[in-house]
């Protein structure tokens, strides 16, 4: 059985809880085991702290590491920012030895020490690279009739000459995962914009971060869907939370509920009664 140390993020557990239940649902149908990450810290967002000290940072970022390394095990996210922080630390400290020897210096004010053996891997990767389309499509018990636009973000196959997970401007993965429920996944144009959460966007230009998620939503229902399925919580925050105000109603799924819809789960285990836009499937 597969095993990974399971990295929450924030807005996960704190706004969806549904996404954490649902995540833990499906890898255990699937045979994935997900061990909690014990004591682990804010992943940290990338766009805000890095922004203002890199070294804080990585220390931050490598503490997590150094927690499932610890362990002896990789960590796996649901959260495209979670793992973009966690990824992108884990290649500078595997690459540079002198930047390792420099956060190890805080590490150790703490009573911690990171190796640099660590992987990060996003959720949507271990269900495709490691469980794999066919036994997906085994454990769907209630084929999903929906029409989906899926929603990459722009954390989760990017850089893609280090990830190499998928095209990352003509990606397919994230679709054929939703496929592989029954589901259809919808054309559209400017398919890998962003939602307009990302970097501070949301909180210190809300305006502008408005124009990029109406621009997104104007562009799934000229394609058909009729339903967002996303791989990140702020994604879904964003959508879920900021659509009411510009005049649409997108149900908004993680692939994890969608998964947990496919695989018998019920409504309230998945967390749809907590959404801000209602769930009606």
């Amino acid at each position: 059985m597969a095993k990974y140390a399971f990295f929450l993020g924030c807005i996960a557990p704190l706004r969806y809880p549904g996404i954490e239940k649902s995540t833990r649902e499906v890898f255990k149908a699937l045979g994935v085991e997900l061990v909690d990450l014990k004591g682990a810290n804010c992943c940290p967002a990338p766009g805000v702290i890095k922004s203002f000290s890199k070294t804080t940072w990585l220390a931050a970022a490598a503490r997590n590491l150094a927690l499932a390394e610890k362990e002896g095990l990789d960590i796996v996210t649901i959260c495209n920012g979670c793992y973009g922080s966690l990824f992108d630390a884990a290649h500078e400290l595997h690459e540079d030895k002198n930047l390792l020897a420099d956060v190890n210096k805080i590490l150790a004010e703490i009573g911690m020490k990171y190796s640099g053996g660590t992987k990060v891997r996003h959720f949507a990767e271990v269900l495709f690279k490691e469980v794999g389309i066919e036994a997906i499509k085994a454990a769907v018990k209630k084929p999903v009739d929906l029409k989906a636009a899926a929603f990459y973000g722009c954390h989760f196959l990017k850089p893609g000459k280090i990830k190499n997970l998928d095209d990352p401007e003509n990606p397919k993965i994230l679709d054929e995962l939703i496929t592989a429920t029954g589901a259809t996944s919808m054309p559209r144009l400017q398919k890998m914009m962003c939602c307009g959460a990302g970097g501070g966007l949301r909180s210190q230009f809300g305006e502008t971060a408005m124009k990029l998620t109406k621009a997104n939503l104007e562009n799934m229902k000229a394609g058909g869907a009729s339903v967002i399925v996303d791989v990140c919580p702020f994604c879904h925050l964003q959508f879920d939370a900021g659509q009411k105000d510009i005049g649409f109603n997108f149900p908004v799924l993680h692939l994890s509920q969608l998964y947990g819809i496919a695989f018998g789960m019920n409504a309230k285990d998945l967390g749809l009664d907590v959404h801000i836009t209602p769930v009606k499937l």
